[in-house]
């Protein structure tokens, strides 16, 4: 592999999870069947059984695709598939937060996750389901929505722990 197409794998995939809070000297591992890298548009798209990793933060899916901004930056993480996946445990919690849904949305500047489609979240022992929902990491708020496009509504449900 030469090296400027190393440096542009090593710079579509480390602020994944350096931007999630992730341990940031951790190795980052990728496994996927197959890579698409387009460094003109700034996306490099993972297919078949993606697998990324790096400490805590881990995502999942048939299908991601990493996108970079005008600056260069990591601006989004797709995951799509059956049950795309995304864990994170921040350094505050106990228990990682964990997403499934048939895509997963990772906003990275706004650090907000939207999870759509056969949605599900769970932290802290709370749990949530519905069409659409999204987490906003440093705020920790949930907003959950039964309608989903292109599909029949898949209503809200909430299962929420008491306070110890």
């Amino acid at each position: 592999m030469n090296a400027s197409l190393r440096t542009t794998l090593f710079a579509l995939t480390l602020p994944l999870a350096t931007a999630a809070m992730a341990q940031s000297q951790a190795p980052i591992e990728v496994e996927a069947d197959r890579l698409d890298l387009d460094q003109r548009a700034g996306t490099a798209v993972y297919s078949g059984n993606v697998d990324i990793r790096q400490g805590e933060m881990q995502l999942r899916g048939e299908r991601v695709e990493i996108q970079r901004n005008d600056a260069g930056e990591l601006s989004q993480a797709i995951a799509t598939g059956e049950r795309a996946y995304l864990r994170n445990r921040l350094d505050d919690q106990e228990t990682p937060m964990e997403g499934w849904a048939r895509r997963i949305i990772y906003h990275v500047a706004e650090r907000r996750v939207e999870l759509i489609d056969q949605a599900e979240l769970t932290q802290q022992g709370d749990r949530f389901q519905g069409g659409r929902l999204e987490y906003f990491i440093d705020q920790e708020v949930v907003q959950a929505r039964s309608d989903v496009n292109g599909s029949d509504n898949q209503r809200i449900r909430m299962t929420l722990q008491p306070e110890q």
